[in-house]
Order: structure tokens, then C-alpha cells, then sequence
């Protein structure tokens, strides 16, 4: 990521780089100093999903102005789920089929994009939405088509082939990936995996090693409409 962030954002001129951060830590959370670190090589804005509670020392600077976005659906938690960098909007959801139960992510990015109207609403709107359901994930896009830029899914770390802009003007993605291992399973060492897969019993999981893998897609926003423009996925595989 050191490496691969200030070549991609000098080569496609990107203006703003949003990361799930989630699984930074060992696979599970984050800490202050990876997250340091996703900054550092020039990541401007960071989400997660249902990992963010996993390594407790993250959760007092989430409300001491890092850059760091948790599910805006959870009820009553340290941390926010939204913030305006650079004038665009960031937005952070957590589906709820197979998922933990929280509040509707549907409501919540209504209550959200209203309380943005009542102030000085930014025309770009990115919504990370980490969700296990493709279904779910492709009716938020649908429902908020038109009032938001892009509706981008993370959660199973396998990126989808259909990036596309729908009918009003919004992004959507139904997962943009990971950024980890290839000889993997979604990041995982093999081996614990499948004994966990033949026997049934808990296995200690571990970051896999080797050639890793860096999903991401990049999306072009009419800054006067908040319309996407384009939509591409940028790939990349270092040793």
C-alpha cells in the first residue's frame, strides 16, 4: 500500500481515496498504528464493517478526529458513521441479512442525507456499504440511486464484475474486494480453514503469505451533480 497508493494517485490523478480498513490488524480490526499506516501512504479516509470493535485500543480515537468511519447503522456507539473530507461526503453502512442485528441501513442513510440537507450538503456522496447479501447490497443501490454518487459494497473480499452507473446517476459496486494474500482463502492461511471446513472444530486463523492482491475501483464524479461519471476497476498484484 506504501508504494502502490502515491502510483495510482499520481497516475489517474485522484483527488480522494477511501479504504475499508477493517482487517488490518492480523485480519481482525484495526489499531491506531495501522491505521496510521493506511494514512501515511496516502489514504485519506478510512471505513470498516463488523470488525471495528475487535481491537479495543481504536475505539478512543474514534472520536478525536481520525479520519475513521464505522457503520453509521449501529445503535449508540463510539465513532461516527459519516464525514465530509475535501467536499465529499463519506457514508458508512452495515447490511443485516446474515449480518449482526442493527438498524436498518435503508433508514439510516435517510436520516443521514436529511440531517446533511438541513446544512451545507456536498454534491459527492460515497457510500460504503459492508454487507454479506448481494441482494441487499444491490437494493441500496437502487434505493438510493440518484441521491448519493456511488454505493460501493465491501464485506466478502471477493471483488464483482459488475460495476456500473444506474438510471439516475449513482456508482454501484457490489463489492470492490480485498487488499491481501492471493494464495489464500479471503485472506486466510489455507490449512486452519479447511480443518475448520472438514471437521467442524475452531481453528486460530492467520494472514496467508505471498503475492498479494490490491482491489479497488475508480469512479469519476461530476463535482456540480454528484452524478458518476465512470466507474473502473484498478486491480494490481505485487510479489
Amino acid at each position: 500500500m506504501r508504494s502502490l497508493v502515491p502510483d495510482l494517485r499520481e497516475e489517474f490523478s485522484i483527488d480522494l481515496v477511501i479504504a475499508n480498513a477493517e482487517n488490518t490488524a492480523g485480519g481482525f480490526g484495526l489499531t491506531k498504528d495501522t491505521a496510521d499506516e493506511l494514512l501515511e501512504s496516502g489514504i485519506d479516509v478510512l471505513t470498516s464493517g463488523n470488525h471495528i470493535w475487535d481491537q479495543k485500543e481504536i475505539i478512543p480515537y474514534m472520536d478525536e478526529g481520525l479520519p475513521l468511519l464505522r457503520p453509521a447503522n449501529y445503535p449508540s456507539s463510539p465513532g461516527r458513521g459519516s464525514l465530509i473530507k475535501d467536499n465529499v461526503m463519506v457514508v458508512n453502512l452495515m447490511g443485516r441479512v446474515f449480518m449482526a442485528p442493527i438498524d436498518c441501513p435503508f433508514k439510516t442513510a435517510d436520516a443521514l442525507l436529511e440531517e446533511a440537507r438541513q446544512s451545507t450538503m456536498p454534491k459527492v456522496i460515497i457510500v460504503d456499504f459492508h454487507a454479506e447479501a448481494t441482494s441487499e447490497k444491490q437494493g441500496l443501490g437502487w434505493y438510493l440511486d440518484g441521491r448519493v454518487s456511488a454505493v460501493l459494497g465491501t464485506h466478502t473480499h471477493v471483488g464483482t464484475v459488475d460495476a456500473r452507473i444506474l438510471p439516475k446517476g449513482t456508482g454501484f459496486l457490489t463489492d470492490v474486494g480485498m487488499t491481501g494474500p492471493i494464495n489464500s482463502v479471503i485472506g486466510s492461511d489455507t490449512g486452519p480453514v479447511l480443518e475448520r471446513f472438514l471437521t467442524g472444530m475452531p481453528q486460530r486463523l492467520a494472514v496467508a503469505s505471498g503475492p498479494v492482491t490490491m482491489n479497488s475501483v475508480l469512479i469519476d464524479v461530476d463535482p456540480d451533480t454528484g452524478r458518476a461519471l465512470s466507474m473502473q476497476r484498478i486491480d494490481r498484484t505485487v510479489d
